[in-house]
């Protein structure tokens, strides 16, 4: 990443940018003060892409600047992170990382990195195109994109449904109403969001303005009409989602259904996450020619689309800050903050890191006899 240069403004806010936008393929532009804002927060950022960067972008702040680290999966879109995992839904398998920082001097030196994150375990579903993750416990919540339903995987199966739409009738590979956010409350599903209500095959195409939230606890539409929805929040008891087709962030109001826009941005809006008074939204180009972004308002309102992640304060509803990617970065699925996780390692690679490296219990550590510190050794945190 090439380092800030001259002053600009942006959205009222002074912030500054790189005078060039690097043309390499995987580059990217930010504003000075995005760095010390993760240093703020204490956490790292993660971001799932999609179509020409099938990528995990891990975004560390690193001095004055912002260290980008590019890892290669499988059409990654949905994400969710706690303390001790991260786990990254693709095309067709889950992958799950857990951190393991007791190899941390194995990636550097001892104060290199603060978590690292191994890939332990690959769930494979077949094409579901998840498209969102919640973590509850050691529970994961899927949204099944492809058969209209919230699911669950264990070891048998490919997935568990728990739960669909009430206008969904039954369970198919194709895509009725595009169900794809999901907003936990107190650790259960609670919200939901679909681009439309339609029960037959990829019906919810004919009209994208028409975008639902349900309430999954009662199976009521709390709110229709809505420009192509996205990424269901609750935070300070507000429910906040991306109106992705106007390219803004919005919030519901759960008694009246009504929509109230609180910014619109340069992009497609899809991928949120909270910290403080700071919501980090994900944004894409959605280029005007594709089948997805017909009839989009957001490709009329801003010709020159971005792709990236732009921080908003939630309290000013003012643009404070935001990374861009300049190379072939075009679409942002997830956007999730690695809390208490500043400068974690990610591997997907296999090789000796996975090899030399065994995830065992607290008692049979006790019980191993080697005749060297066992650095490859260690208990699941």
């Amino acid at each position: 990443m090439r380092s800030p240069a001259d002053p600009v403004r942006f959205e009222g806010v002074p912030v500054t940018e790189p005078a060039a936008v690097s043309v390499e393929a995987l580059g990217s532009v930010h504003t000075s003060n995005f760095p010390g804002l993760l240093r703020r927060l204490k956490s790292s950022l993660l971001v799932s892409t999609l179509e020409r960067a099938s990528m995990l972008v891990v975004v560390r702040s690193e001095g004055e600047a912002l260290n980008t680290d590019f890892i290669a999966l499988n059409r990654p879109m949905a994400m969710a992170v706690d303390s001790k995992r991260i786990v990254v839904g693709g095309w067709d398998r889950v992958y799950e990382f857990r951190n393991m920082p007791a190899v941390a001097a194995r990636f550097g030196s001892l104060d290199a990195h603060d978590a690292v994150y191994l890939m332990r375990n690959v769930h494979v579903t077949g094409a579901i195109f998840m498209h969102e993750i919640a973590l509850s416990g050691e529970e994961c919540w899927c949204v099944n994109t492809s058969f209209s339903c919230l699911c669950t995987l264990d070891q048998a199966h490919s997935f568990v449904p728990r739960w669909r739409p009430p206008f969904i009738t039954g369970y198919a590979p194709g895509d009725r109403c595009h169900l794809n956010g999901l907003a936990l409350q107190n650790g259960r599903p609670r919200f939901v969001t679909a681009l439309g209500d339609s029960n037959i095959f990829e019906g919810w195409r004919a009209d994208k303005r028409n975008g639902v939230l349900v309430d999954v606890e009662s199976g009521e539409t709390v709110a229709r009409g809505l420009f192509m929805p996205h990424s269901p929040r609750l935070y300070r008891d507000r429910l906040w989602l991306c109106e992705s087709g106007k390219g803004s962030l919005a919030t519901v109001d759960l008694q009246t259904g009504k929509l109230e826009t609180v910014i619109r941005l340069p992009g497609f809006t899809r991928g949120l996450d909270f910290a403080g008074p700071f919501a980090f939204v994900g944004l894409s180009q959605v280029r005007a020619a594709s089948n997805t972004s017909v009839e989009i308002e957001v490709t009329d309102k801003h010709p020159q689309r971005a792709s990236g992640v732009w921080v908003v304060n939630i309290e000013t509803a003012k643009t404070v800050a935001f990374l861009r990617f300049s190379g072939v970065v075009e679409e942002v699925y997830a956007v999730n903050l690695l809390h208490d996780a500043a400068r974690p390692y990610v591997s997907a690679q296999d090789g000796v890191a996975l090899e030399t490296t065994w995830a065992l219990q607290e008692a049979v550590m006790k019980e191993l006899e080697i005749d060297t510190p066992p650095t490859a050794l260690i208990a699941p945190q």
